[in-house]
């Protein structure tokens, strides 16, 4: 008969049979842990495009290849009141434990036995992102062993602050709506940065069950759940008993609200050039696109259906975008609204007239307060007229140019030459298309007739308003790198010449004068209305007009376009500093300019920057000199070497009074005697000084 053991002996089978129990516990958890893949972090890498402007603000996010919107953020960025209600809600014990929380689990497995369902999960929130990365439909106990099995992986790998943002990122909220920054922006219109008492409960409750309290169509389902998540902010503490019932009487937002679409024209582009980039960052600003986006469906009110209306806005001192309107109304098809209109190539008007007078000033051709006639004249076959078809006689350059006189402009791109002002604007990077590629320009170019973008004409502007250096538009945050030297338009002087006289063109009925430098365009045939305005700061472009490029009655710059660019200007800020004023410019009335500045004389070549040199001189050959005309007393080309001093270049030699150069930079040129006999030679120089002597050739 065997023994029976005693009650030392049973405790001791017992303690082994719990050893047993526990090495074959960890047994068999340690290889199901190790049958399971590697956990994929990809769910979190699936993320929405979205485009952002230079701050960070939302411009226009994209749906993702599975249609859905998960914009992507950090706990950063999410209202600190929220982070507070979550943990509170949803895991008290979020900062302190591995991943899974004992005591929580313990309730869920009591409730578990009682009611033989899950009736509380007891998940963490480390739990409920492992269950996101690893969705599966199943509440059994082996889904939760296996989400407490990953929990403690995450935390092994990652910090509670980057468990977080998964969680921020992936947590469903009904429909196509996965994350906090997506619900918030359709729920309530805005970033989940700042959030109210009730908004920030509603979206601490809608993850537990995403489509059976959707507000949008359970409304009192959500209500019910978010008075739970208030009450339990109550206890906490984190929210007072006054802040608590005000926000439960606040109003569950039944409908939801479109994602921003602001700049879609420039977010399309942008995308498409790098469509594996999921974050862009552009040198935009929200705020401001979103006002000009407003002025311009405001002004289109009073403008027939077809007519849009664009605006770019530039900072002059970086070339950055801050704001670009392509049209009334993207998705206006009577309006063409996905075309980008701030590329589509128009006639400029007299919007060009500007950069004429630039370069006749930095050529020396004239001055602000040189005199033109403005009066009947014709070019061959072309006569050009004013728009009120009047004229004002003479009138100075700077008042010539306010008001937008053709007549004298035409006078003095006559001077200057089309071909030469043409290769002066693409020399400077400005692209102008003519009506027949290939063709000589000729005069009417100065008036509108050829093409251009409103992306072009402002930059050209940018480059007045920076004293005359170029610098490509830019449109994404990070400037360029590409290391070239900047473009020159114009000198500083010529540039800053021009900004004086447009601060001083007479401005649309009810604006304040002199305090943007302007210019307004009208193209022929009333099809578009231009105008483009700086200041020390900012530079912005507004274009009105028909997409299909059709005729307008009543279409004019001055009338239209101009108004809608103070009103931008008045909504962006102007800056009051004046242009600075270079050293070198001349500050005079005509009857104290340079003799050859005072009247446009297109006889002989003039300089605004020769007035204290020194005296001209015809150094060689000396007067009264007879040359021989052997071997000895020419080069070997048989040319006589003539010389000049002082003066101010470009130098024009003649003989007997006929050209025998054309202007040159140097002192020097060679003249081809043509025989024997006495000659006269002369040298006229920028300034229109001369020297003449005179020789006997032998």
């Amino acid at each position: 008969m065997t023994p029976r053991p005693g009650r030392f002996g049973k405790l001791k089978i017992g303690v082994a049979a719990c050893a047993l129990a526990v090495v074959a516990a960890t047994t068999a958890l340690t290889l199901y842990i190790r049958s399971l893949p590697p956990l994929a972090l990809s769910a979190a890498a699936d993320r929405s495009t979205v485009v952002l402007d230079r701050e960070g603000r939302l411009l226009r996010p994209f749906l993702t290849t599975d249609g859905r919107w998960k914009l992507p953020l950090t706990s950063d960025d999410v209202d600190p009141r929220y982070l507070a209600m979550l943990k509170a809600y949803e895991d008290r014990r979020f900062d302190s434990h591995p991943g899974i929380d004992p005591l929580g689990l313990a309730r869920a497995a009591g409730q578990m036995l009682r009611h033989g369902r899950v009736v509380s999960g007891g998940s963490t929130l480390t739990m409920q992102v492992a269950r996101l990365l690893e969705p599966r439909d199943e509440r059994t106990l082996s889904a939760k062993l296996r989400q407490a099995v990953r929990a403690v992986e995450l935390e092994r790998h990652l910090s509670k602050t980057e468990i977080l943002d998964l969680y921020l990122n992936l947590a469903p909220f009904g429909g196509n709506l996965e994350g906090v920054r997506a619900a918030s922006f359709a729920y309530f219109g805005k970033e989940p940065k700042r959030l109210s008492t009730a908004e920030a409960a509603l979206l601490v409750a809608l993850p537990q069950s995403p489509e059976t309290r959707r507000p949008d169509r359970f409304a009192e389902a959500a209500r019910k759940a978010r008075a739970r998540v208030l009450a339990r902010v109550e206890r906490a503490g984190i929210a007072t008993k006054g802040e608590v019932t005000a926000a439960r009487d606040e109003e569950i937002p039944t409908a939801r609200r479109p994602f921003p679409t602001l700049s879609p024209h420039v977010a399309e582009q942008v995308v498409a050039e790098a469509p594996a980039q999921r974050v862009h960052r552009l040198s935009l600003d929200a705020r401001l696109q979103k006002s000009l986006e407003g002025l311009a469906r405001e002004r289109s009110l009073g403008l027939a259906p077809q007519i849009s209306i664009a605006i770019l806005a530039v900072d002059n001192e970086t070339g950055a975008v801050r704001a670009s309107v392509g049209g009334v109304d993207y998705f206006a098809a009577e309006r063409a609204g996905a075309l980008d209109l701030t590329r589509a190539l128009r006639s400029p008007g007299s919007a060009l007239k500007p950069f004429i007078y630039a370069l006749a000033f930095d050529n020396g051709i004239a001055h602000p307060e040189t005199m033109l006639e403005d009066r009947p004249a014709r070019y061959g076959s072309y006569v050009p007229e004013n728009f009120d078809m009047t004229f004002q006689g003479m009138v100075s350059a700077r008042k010539a140019l306010q008001l937008s006189l053709n007549v004298p402009t035409v006078e003095l791109l006559s001077a200057l030459g089309p071909q030469r002002f043409l290769s002066r604007l693409r020399d400077a990077g400005i692209t102008v298309a003519l009506p027949k590629e290939g063709g000589a320009p000729g005069l009417a170019v100065g008036l509108g007739g050829l093409g251009i973008t409103l992306q072009d004409l402002t930059r050209a502007y940018v480059g007045l308003a920076r004293g005359g250096e170029m610098a490509p538009l830019r449109f994404r945050e990070e400037p360029s790198s590409s290391g070239t030297p900047p473009l020159h338009l114009v000198e500083p002087v010529a540039a800053w010449y021009v900004a004086d006289t447009l601060l001083g063109a007479p401005p649309p009925l009810n604006a304040v004068p002199g305090r943007i430098a302007y210019k307004t365009g009208t193209s022929y045939g009333y099809r578009d209305a231009w105008a483009v305005g700086f200041d020390r700061k900012h530079t912005i472009g507004v274009w009105v007009g028909r997409a299909d490029n059709g005729a307008v009655p009543g279409l004019v710059g001055r009338v239209v376009a101009a108004p809608i660019l103070f009103d931008a200007f008045a909504r962006l800020g102007i800056d009051p500093r004046p242009f600075p004023q270079p050293a070198d410019a001349i500050v005079a009335s005509t009857n104290h300019l340079p003799p050859p500045l005072r009247h446009l004389r297109q006889d002989v070549p003039k300089t605004v920057a020769a007035i204290a040199t020194p005296a001209l001189k015809l150094a060689f050959p000396p007067d009264g000199a007879r040359i021989d005309l052997s071997a000895d007393s020419l080069d070997g080309q048989g040319q006589l070497n003539l010389k000049a001093a002082g003066g101010a270049p470009p130098f024009t030699w003649l003989v007997d009074g006929t050209p025998v150069t054309a202007p040159l930079r140097r002192r020097e040129a060679a003249w081809q005697p043509p025989g024997k006999g006495f000659m006269r030679i002369s040298v006229v120089d920028g300034t229109g000084a001369s020297e003449s002597v005179s020789v006997r050739l032998q």
